[in-house]
């Protein structure tokens, strides 16, 4: 067998047994990887907590808008201390430009749950990652790949399409899992996660696939032909709904006007530029219960 295998947390024995590991694929991605790495400031790092931050600030946003705001971030908050001990507001206004607030809020809620429940030391447990506020399969084995190197396979919407393509069939998230985890060459999790996490974003893309250029063209059951197996297969992300005009813009507009302090519910109201009072009331008081606004004597501000 190649240099590949079944890593940690793989789940091999469940696979489907009509399908069998490509270990021709993983071999000519990793070949293929060194000369076309993305130059990302958080692969030089195993600090699991700038590889945090990077993995949520990199959610549905693009790379080349995180990495300033990225590292911004982590000079204001080097450690996941820093974090804990602020207010959560610090965090918001620290996001400006990033879109999708209530992540800066369940980062915070993680720093905090990290100091209170692990003394300020990220755990490198799958399970335990998992139980902290804002983190999900993928966001855990991200940080375990990347900051501990361990064997695991992240799957994100590139590593999910991929998979699909790969096989020809749309996958379930259960079937997407296994088969990224018994892709993983044994003491090559950090390298191969990148390689294949990269392959997909500038090669096995969503909209323009670069079949004639791709390494593994022959590997591949779909090459190009045919309905694409990566649409509505497990963690490919389908088109988002409309921003402008959306609850999500007006929101985002009030978060935005609040970093610069606080204002009265009147010129909230004027903020949201929302005629349907209704649909006003709804977004004001949905910032409210998520967290991103409080209310006190009147005016609102950043919690």
């Amino acid at each position: 067998m190649p240099d590949g295998g079944c890593a940690t947390l793989c789940a091999v024995n469940d696979l489907d047994v009509t399908w069998a590991p490509d270990f021709a694929f993983v071999d000519l991605v990793r070949a293929w990887w060194p000369t076309v790495a993305r130059d990302l400031p958080w692969r030089t790092l195993r600090d699991p907590w700038a590889v945090h931050v990077s993995e949520v600030m990199a959610q549905q946003t693009q790379v080349d808008r995180v990495i300033p705001k990225w590292t911004a971030f982590l000079e204001r908050f080097p450690t996941v201390n820093d974090a804990a001990a602020a207010r959560p507001g610090e965090l918001i206004e620290m996001w400006d430009g990033l879109g999708y607030n209530r992540r800066a809020l369940y980062l915070h809620r993680f720093a905090v749950a990290v100091v209170e429940d692990h003394g300020g030391h990220i755990p490198s447990d799958l399970e335990q990652l998992v139980a902290l506020p804002g983190v999900g399969p993928y966001t855990a084995r991200a940080v375990l790949a990347f900051a501990f190197e361990r064997d695991v396979a992240v799957v994100d919407t590139n590593v999910g399409r991929v998979l699909a393509r790969l096989g020809g069939t749309s996958l379930t998230p259960v079937e997407a899992q296994q088969r990224a985890d018994a892709l993983v060459p044994v003491g090559s999790g950090w390298e191969w996660n990148q390689a294949i996490l990269d392959f997909g974003a500038t090669v096995c893309t969503k909209r323009a696939p670069a079949c004639e250029q791709c390494v593994a063209f022959d590997r591949c059951r779909w090459q190009g032909s045919g309905p694409d197996p990566a649409t509505g297969s497990a963690q490919v992300s389908g088109r988002q709904s409309k921003f402008l005009g959306s609850d999500r813009q007006a929101r985002g507009r009030l978060v935005r006007a609040l970093r610069n302090g606080s204002m009265t519910v009147s010129d909230a109201h004027g903020v949201l530029d929302l005629r349907d009072v209704n649909r006003r009331d709804r977004v004001l008081s949905s910032l409210v219960r998520d967290g991103l606004v409080v209310e006190r004597d009147g005016y609102l501000e950043l919690p």
